[in-house]
């Protein structure tokens, strides 16, 4: 819930590179997706690659480490024109508003050849990466047969060349200071994970910079970020 009461949803951002991603806020976006309700739970895996490997002259397999797999994310839209949610019902069904999802995570573009780059954007989480599975089922129909609730399940694998590209950045030095203008569509989370790799710096930044409400940030604005060790890591 944000401080003057307006619940944040969830946001999906769309671009055509994993670099435009990387940098890109809402503005920047060639599509974006607001949820009409936020998810209930989601969840995050972690995985690392192994290979059973025996010893010479050993009885037993050690698992040898390969390298850490990209992170994953799941969990479940809904969809919902009954009313029975926000006390509105809608005359039409939600078939047009989950098939324009279903492209925008899974459809294939012209001009890049290849599906979306994806950023999820909700409270502190900042998730980049791809879909790479989608599930829709179709709960409530009205008598003409148009669907009136669904829900879509949804995975997305994040993008671990963009944390390569961090630790070779050294984007954690000690001794490094950022400055940075906010543009529109930044959010403090956001700007943190952008900057320091982790977005739960952001209330050490808003100390920093004595930000009254560090929710709504004015374009323009120069925020200073200070070398990471001295900020203090937010749990």
């Amino acid at each position: 819930m944000a401080a003057n009461g307006k619940l944040e949803k969830m946001l999906v951002l769309a671009f055509e590179s994993s670099e435009d991603a990387e940098r890109g806020g809402k503005t920047e976006a060639k599509e974006s997706f607001e949820a009409f309700i936020n998810p209930e739970t989601y969840s995050l895996e972690y995985k690392v690659k192994t290979s059973d490997g025996q010893g010479q002259g050993t009885s037993g397999a050690q698992l040898k480490f390969h390298y850490t797999m990209p992170e994953e994310l799941s969990f479940e839209f809904l969809f919902d024109n009954t009313g029975i949610i926000d006390g509105t019902a809608k005359e039409d069904g939600v078939f047009d508003d989950v098939n324009r999802f279903r492209k925008m995570l899974t459809g294939y573009q012209g001009k890049t050849h290849e599906p979306y780059h994806l950023k999820l954007i909700w409270g502190n989480l900042v998730f980049k990466g791809r879909a790479i599975e989608l599930g829709i089922t179709h709960k409530l129909f009205n008598p003409d047969g148009q669907p009136i609730r669904s829900v879509a399940k949804v995975k997305f694998k994040g993008s671990i060349e963009e944390k390569k590209r961090a630790r070779k950045e050294d984007r954690l030095s000690a001794d490094l200071t950022h400055q940075r203008k906010v543009t529109a569509g930044d959010t403090l989370p956001l700007m943190c994970y952008e900057i320091y790799g982790d977005p739960r710096y952001y209330l050490s930044v808003a100390k920093a910079n004595a930000l009254g409400n560090f929710r709504h940030l004015t374009p323009g604005t120069a925020l200073v970020f200070p070398p990471i060790e001295k900020t203090g890591k937010e749990s």
